[in-house]
């Protein structure tokens, strides 16, 4: 057996790595459609103030009284660089961290599977369950589109339906593995995969939808913006969990290299 704290210090190794790789791919994909996206917010705000303008307003007029003249913004470029690299270095370890604790744990309980196996499985079962079905029922929108006043709820119930993912998930894991020994492991997983699908289907139908994406907003642009979140997602995933089935792997065979017997020579 792995020891747990083994596992987790690998797991963070790989998400310190695919962290790093993964803002390569977001600043090489990301970044254009975010880019684009700001610069059709930027061009509606520029219309609207040369429609105000041509109606005689002073624009001073908007300001309140004690509301500054200068609001101190991060300039896109470190926003793109350094804020970015942050941001996917967080998100790999702890992805890393989390993934290898949950794998530690499932390591022996999915009958012949082996230790790369296993942490793919678990890696697999998590980005299906915590993203991609989040990402069905609530795609990220890219800057522009969406309502400020709804965005708390929103981001509410964008989780809600995470915990219900990975709940309902964890509950069709270990039912198909007891199933596994009546029904054999091909049917319990078909049955508790599409019951999983079935509970999801029917809490995504309860749950109120938003469309808040502006009827002149480039098509275009959106898809990219969307594409792009989900290619960086699967590469943070799919670094994360190849890495720490690897490192994990070779951590097995030395542990059985290490227990092996030492045979002696006779003198």
């Amino acid at each position: 057996m792995i020891a747990t704290r083994d596992l987790l210090v690998r797991g963070l190794l790989a998400g310190l790595l695919a962290g790093i790789a993964t803002f390569f791919v977001a600043y090489a994909v990301g970044e254009p459609s975010v880019g684009a996206a700001i610069a059709v917010e930027e061009s509606a705000e520029h219309a609207a103030d040369g429609h105000s303008h041509s109606h005689g307003e002073d624009p001073g007029e908007t300001l309140g009284a004690d509301e500054p003249a200068h609001e101190t913004v991060v300039p896109r470029s470190l926003q793109s660089t350094a804020g970015l690299a942050t941001a996917t270095v967080v998100a790999g370890v702890t992805l890393g961290g989390v993934l290898s604790v949950v794998s530690a744990l499932a390591l022996g309980r999915f009958g012949r599977l082996g230790t790369r196996s296993t942490v793919l499985l678990v890696t697999g079962l998590g980005f299906l369950a915590t993203y991609v079905v989040p990402f069905l029922t609530y795609p990220p929108d890219p800057p522009a589109v969406g309502e400020a006043g709804t965005i708390g709820e929103r981001t509410a119930l964008y989780f809600v339906l995470v915990a219900v993912s990975l709940i309902v998930g964890v509950v069709a894991v270990v039912l198909a593995r007891r199933l596994a020994a009546r029904w054999g492991a091909w049917y319990a997983t078909l049955a508790c995969a599409a019951g999983y699908g079935v509970v999801l289907a029917v809490a995504v139908a309860l749950m109120p939808t938003y469309d808040e994406v502006p009827a002149d907003f480039p098509a275009t642009v959106l898809y990219e913006f969307r594409r792009a979140s989900l290619l960086v997602q699967l590469t943070l995933w799919g670094l994360v969990g190849l890495v720490t089935a690897e490192l994990a792997h070779r951590l097995t065979v030395r542990g059985r290299q290490d227990r092996r017997p030492t045979v002696l020579a006779d003198a």
